[in-house]
């Protein structure tokens, strides 16, 4: 219980969720996210998508800047396989849930992140599977949230090939994949370029990837509709009201 209350407070959360803070049965099983930025706390959809599902406890893992290489070689992910190797009264362990959604510093051009599509970006993401499923949790795959900027007015969706290549691997390892990358584009699309720009964090740390209190809002919305649509299961851990 002390490690799970420190890795809550690391993931910059400011307080359990209800089911655990008063030693009640989780309504689903622990949620442990798993990604780059635009997941991460503060900058990314993570905590607003925890703050949808506070009858379960939810650490927010994500770290800015990683790619499926960069999180496990700085020993992100070791965090996470303890943590899903923990043992509780009975020597059993807690039922998770691993969401991982990388791609944005898995493109050329970052040193040191860069993976390359054919050959290490799915091998990767079959790494943290297998891992997490020998450690008894089950895995979610995410599609990389889209950018949001435009050309000639047309979204110029550069992430595609990274969230087809996480939807074949997950087809072919039986994992569920949730595509965030559609979804979010297809809404981008739809609000054109003036109406997608206040879903940025304000100047001057604006940019048309992270996210600020309203792109956060409505990502978090659009992943817990579609995680409850794969998981109905989850839904007596959802809040009655959105926060």
């Amino acid at each position: 219980m002390k490690r799970l209350a420190a890795l809550w407070l690391a993931a910059g959360l400011g307080a359990a969720p209800v089911a655990w803070a008063q030693g009640l049965p989780p309504a689903g099983p622990r949620l442990i996210l798993v990604g780059d930025s635009t997941l991460a706390p503060r900058s990314g959809y993570g905590n607003a998508l925890c703050a949808r599902f506070q009858q379960v406890a939810c650490l927010n893992l994500a770290r800015g800047g990683r790619s499926s290489k960069s999180y496990r070689a700085e020993g992100l992910w070791a965090t996470v396989l303890a943590l899903l190797n923990e043992r509780g009264p009975g020597d059993t362990r807690q039922h998770s849930l691993v969401l991982i959604q990388f791609g944005h510093n898995d493109q050329p051009g970052k040193p040191g992140r860069s993976t390359d599509l054919a050959t290490e970006f799915g091998p990767n993401l079959a790494g943290y599977v297998a891992e997490a499923r020998a450690a008894g949790a089950e895995v979610m795959l995410l599609t990389p949230l889209t950018r949001r900027s435009f050309r000639q007015g047309e979204l110029d969706n550069d992430l595609r090939p990274w969230a087809e290549a996480t939807l074949k691997l997950g087809a072919e390892l039986g994992v569920p994949v949730l595509d965030l990358n559609a979804l979010s584009a297809a809404a981008v699309c739809a609000m054109g370029q003036p109406a997608a720009d206040t879903l940025a964090e304000a100047p001057p740390r604006f940019d048309r990837t992270h996210l600020g209190p309203r792109g956060a809002a409505l990502f978090a919305q659009m992943v817990a509709d579609e995680l409850l649509r794969l998981r109905p299961d989850l839904a007596g851990a959802r809040t009655l009201a959105e926060p």
